[in-house]
């Protein structure tokens, strides 16, 4: 069997985790954590929860790809890390931060011994975010009355994977009625009170929502699951994707650097298990292409897939770890590609 996206997969984990990847506070014993930013980040930097998230997440994908002890380490000590650097909780105050946490944290599963205590928390948490107002859906935060996709998708791919079914299906639900645009088939980012609508496309809006149908489609065996997949699918390819079929960036790193390689994720999921998506499969591969055509020496990887990456610098999106783990988690979701074939 062909090793390409397999190897390049390989080469992205090495170059993120020797840049980023550190023990907590540089020194703690069986801990690990990620840099935000490479030159230029501190140790004890600022604190992106979610990003940590993602790190996990890549780290999970690493292992299934290519099992290792020294990785297998890793996946515990970053979980140990996240709670330690967030002042002993698994949780904080931003539902789309925990549920992100929550879904890296599952997939650890076995692999830590206080990923589940982590998962039992954040899924109780979840919970007591859902409401009845705008008609359904979870906070964005607590004490907040936006509602959103970023929160709302995430949240309910977990509690389908935890067996709370019913409330991920009437969250999901309540994401096609109130958030998918009917003339172009994109879920926007979100609602305020009085229906005010926040109508940007974000790329990881599409992720979830097609995450949050697969499972549903999966477990449920409804046909609409897998048609509304399908739907958002085809509105990501003619929307977010021409002429090319790579997924497009964003102007900046930040929280916007991991955006596509979300979308990424879920759409090699779909891909995987649910037959008949072939453009799922075309998406992440022709993004894949370009990205990997595109990188500097490192690898490091462009913020916008279809630009050449530069040298990674005090003022550049390549600087950001979010950015970094995008490209890592699109190649990894080529790699799962390449194993399913």
């Amino acid at each position: 069997m062909t090793s390409l996206w397999t190897d390049r997969a390989a080469a992205a984990e090495g170059a993120v985790t020797r840049r980023y990847l550190h023990r907590v506070g540089g020194a703690l014993p069986a801990t690990r954590i990620g840099r935000v930013r490479s030159p230029g980040g501190r140790r004890f930097g600022p604190w992106h929860y979610w990003w940590q998230a993602h790190l996990l997440d890549c780290l999970v994908d690493a292992q299934l790809r290519h099992p290792t002890s020294e990785r297998a380490a890793a996946i515990a000590g970053m979980v140990r890390g996240v709670r330690l650097r967030n002042l002993g909780r698994w949780t904080n105050d931003y539902f789309d931060d925990i549920a992100w946490f929550g879904l890296a944290a599952h997939r650890a599963g076995p692999r830590t011994r206080s990923g589940p205590r982590a998962v039992r928390a954040i899924v109780r948490r979840l919970r007591g975010g859902h409401s009845d107002d705008l008609g359904g859906g979870i906070r964005w935060r607590r004490g907040d009355d936006f509602k959103n996709a970023p929160a709302n998708g995430p949240a309910a791919i977990l509690l389908a994977r935890t067996g709370d079914v019913e409330l991920a299906a009437g969250i999901t639900e309540w994401l096609a009625d109130t958030l998918v645009d009917p003339d172009t088939g994109l879920v926007i980012d979100g609602v305020r009170p009085g229906g005010i609508r926040e109508t940007t496309t974000y790329t990881y809006c599409q992720g979830v929502y097609l995450g949050a149908c697969v499972e549903l489609a999966q477990r449920r065996g409804d046909e609409r699951w897998r048609e509304r997949a399908q739907r958002v699918v085809a509105a990501t390819a003619a929307h977010l994707a021409e002429p090319d079929g790579v997924v497009g960036g964003y102007d900046d790193g930040g929280d916007g650097g991991l955006f596509n390689g979300i979308l990424a994720r879920y759409l090699a999921d779909a891909a995987v298990r649910l037959p008949g998506l072939p453009r799922a499969r075309e998406l992440v591969l022709a993004s894949a292409e370009s990205v990997w055509e595109h990188r500097a020496d490192g690898p490091v990887f462009a913020h916008d897939w279809r630009r050449a990456a530069r040298t990674p610098g005090p003022q550049t999106p390549e600087s950001d770890l979010s950015v970094q783990l995008s490209g890592w988690m699109l190649l990894e979701a080529a790699a799962r590609l390449e194993r399913s074939l």
